[in-house]
């Protein structure tokens, strides 16, 4: 009998509706909205690879009816987020939306927000926070999982941070569906506030928040190792390049992980049509493993 392949569950794509980072921040006064048709594009080619999970990073990119004075000048209606997560699930392909929660002046991960992103852990901060992650699950309609970020935190003390990932916990349980998280592990000098809370606060939350550990440029196999030996679930996140991937994907495999969630940071716009199309088209056949 001929062994059989060995394939990561989950092999997923990461679209933005818009985002928040130092290089996105930047390009913030002339952004523009996200391309319907390039978006279906990109779904389109998920489909012919066999990528099966589309994480949606939503941000300011649509007008949230509980709140319509978050709306920016690029931010579509609320429909084209449910087109687009409707067209993803025609073609078998899970929806994750993702809004990130994350505090830093630096980073501004929790900027599409503003003004409500300070004070983040107070009672009208939450009850906004929970309004908007509603509405996106309504949009979205994710079977499994919603994404909270929670990535290169700066604002937060390690006690609120924790604290931060299980009040999104317990409400998206609640809600019927299970937190995933970036995980820090990074190996250069800025970097290190960020590891260290990130994994000081490992035990003060639940072991079913899925971790989701991130190396560009390195392929950190000691912390899927590590992770898995904590009992956390794990996907790993290699950025661009293939061999990169190959490297994250047989770490996975390795030792238990159950995914790969591949990221572009960049926007859904026609300039950028080859290069996510390109992405899909090369990276998407490495997911599999085997």
């Amino acid at each position: 009998m001929a062994k059989q392949e060995a394939v990561l569950p989950v092999r997923a794509f990461m679209l933005h509706m818009s985002h928040y980072d130092p290089n996105w921040v930047k390009r913030k006064p002339r952004e523009k909205p996200i391309d319907v048709d390039l978006a279906l594009e990109v779904i389109d080619a998920m489909a012919q690879v066999d990528m099966n999970l589309l994480v949606i990073d939503i941000a300011d990119g649509v007008r949230f009816k509980s709140h319509p004075e978050l709306a920016r000048p690029y931010s579509v209606p609320m429909a084209t987020l449910s087109r687009i997560a409707g067209c993803a699930r025609k073609r078998g392909i899970e929806v994750v939306p993702k809004l990130n929660f994350a505090g830093s002046g630096l980073n501004q991960h929790t900027h599409w927000m503003r003004p409500y992103h300070r004070p983040f852990d107070g009672e009208g901060f939450w009850r906004r926070a929970f309004l908007l992650i509603d509405e996106a699950i309504d949009a979205c309609k994710p079977a499994r999982y919603f994404h909270i970020g929670m990535d290169e935190d700066h604002w937060h003390s390690l006690r609120q941070y924790a604290e931060t990932i299980n009040v999104l916990d317990a409400g998206l349980k609640e809600r019927g569906l299970r937190t995933i998280m970036w995980k820090d592990c990074q190996d250069y000098s800025s970097a290190e506030a960020h590891v260290e809370k990130s994994r000081a606060s490992e035990g003060k939350i639940a072991r079913d928040v899925i971790q989701v550990p991130w190396g560009y440029a390195r392929v950190k196999a000691e912390e899927v190792r590590r992770l898995r030996r904590k009992r956390f679930e794990v996907w790993g996140a290699p950025g661009r390049e293939p061999d990169n991937l190959r490297g994250w994907r047989d770490a996975l495999l390795r030792y238990g992980g159950t995914g790969i969630l591949v990221t572009q940071w960049i926007p859904c716009r026609p300039t950028n049509r080859k290069r996510l199309l390109t992405a899909i088209r090369e990276l998407g056949p490495l997911c599999r493993g085997g």
